[in-house]
């Protein structure tokens, strides 16, 4: 048997360099499983997010009726049930990888009937991995973005004070300086219960007469995100440019004529038949195809 030729048309790399090595282990499964598992993780914090975001505390978003559900008590309420599941599965694809390391933890060499056990624990991490991408993709079907809200949240905390320590600066006043003069002006907006730019321009110069005017188009949230402008950063257009470079890597990656689905037992007749049909090397292997 030429073993690599026959791992080429199988369309590996090359043949297993030893043949213990090739059955002592199951690396191939816990690498899917560690990709499934990570991917899994971000989609977690995705759903952690996005459940945040539709809870009546933010009001961020508003998720389609297609991936909620409505409470069994409150009529207005609607239950993130789609992003729960996938949060909450995320332990279930966890623990497929957590069994194949403890099954194979302890093994001598070379294969052991207990590397059986990696079938039912990969299969289901797969599948579930899938279900919860096709998931996680519905649930941006039909958003709904609460602006007004988004905006409002964005303009708490004294999000803009770096902008006005800036600001100093282009003044002439050092960062140190600059630093201590807006931590006092905070201070006092807090204290007020006021944003920074709706204090007048007298109460502003009190912290520093270099103040003027100009200071409050500096202070707008659209100021603050305009100037993120660096490659990576906030501001409007290189989110547009990375939200469009996203989708260009996306197009390349498209490949319309393969498609995922789960394994089912008529699939062994179909595998049977293009073994025995198939390249010249299946039909003179005497591997059969009932041992493959």
């Amino acid at each position: 048997m030429d073993r690599e030729a026959l791992a080429h048309n199988l369309g590996f790399r090359r043949a297993t360099r030893n043949s213990l090595d090739s059955v002592s282990d199951r690396d191939h499964v816990m690498e899917l499983m560690s990709i499934a598992s990570i991917s899994m993780l971000h989609l977690s914090r995705l759903a952690e997010d996005m459940i945040f975001y539709n809870s009546g505390e933010s009001g961020f978003i508003e998720l389609s009726d297609k991936v909620t559900s409505g409470s069994s008590l409150m009529p207005q309420k609607k239950n993130p049930d789609a992003l729960e599941l996938i949060r909450g599965k995320t332990g279930r694809v966890y623990g497929s990888l957590a069994g194949m390391m403890m099954t194979v933890k302890a093994l001598p060499l070379a294969y052991n009937k207990d590397m059986q056990e990696d079938k039912e624990g990969l299969f289901d991490a797969l599948d579930t991995w899938h279900d919860c991408m096709e998931m996680a993709a519905l649930c941006f079907d039909g958003i709904k973005v609460n602006k007004a809200r988004t905006l409002e949240a964005a303009m708490q905390g004294y999000s803009n004070a770096t902008e006005l320590a800036d600001y100093l600066v282009a003044k002439g006043i050092p960062f140190r300086e600059a630093h201590h003069i807006v931590g006092e002006a905070v201070v006092a907006a807090i204290e007020k219960g006021c944003a920074l730019e709706e204090m007048s321009l007298d109460e502003l110069q009190r912290f520093s007469p270099v103040i003027g005017e100009d200071v409050y188009p500096i202070l707008t949230i659209e100021s603050c995100l305009a100037k993120r402008s660096a490659l990576g950063g906030v501001a409007p257009h290189q989110v547009e440019h990375a939200v469009s470079e996203a989708k260009k890597r996306l197009d390349k990656r498209y490949s319309p004529a393969v498609r995922v689905r789960s394994a089912r037992l008529t699939d062994l007749d179909s595998i049977e038949a293009w073994w025995c049909t198939g390249p010249d090397w299946a039909k003179t292997s005497r591997v059969s195809a009932t041992s493959w």
